[in-house]
């Protein structure tokens, strides 16, 4: 079971802004804060978080797509997001940083949180 409190303690933090601020997560990085996130969310070779979401129809699957859009555009950090009939997936990484930082582990929390 995940810690929720650990887990909306990340969803409080602020994303940095992007560009050379970003630093790459080492793979201890990776794995001390993935254990926060809840079930679902995978790592994809080291460098790219990914989750899916099942909707019980397009409709609310693109509600969805639209309500993490805003989410990310406020925060200023944006997902690559695959929108399809009743499902959504999600992938986070820096692009800048050519795989994993500290954003991406505060976005999937915000997300999660929403």
């Amino acid at each position: 079971m995940k810690n929720t409190a650990v887990t909306n303690q990340l969803a409080d933090r602020k994303c940095l802004e992007a560009g050379s601020q970003a630093k790459r997560l080492t793979p201890m990085g990776i794995k001390s804060l993935k254990k926060y996130l809840p079930a679902g969310w995978k790592l994809v070779k080291g460098k790219l978080l990914e989750k899916n979401y099942k909707f019980p129809d397009f409709n609310s699957a693109l509600a969805y797509t639209i309500q993490v859009g805003n989410l990310a555009d406020n925060v200023g950090h944006h997902p690559d997001i695959l929108l399809t009939y009743g499902a959504v997936r999600i992938q986070i990484f820096t692009h800048s940083a050519k795989g994993l930082t500290e954003n991406d582990f505060i976005l999937a929390a915000k997300i999660e949180r929403m």
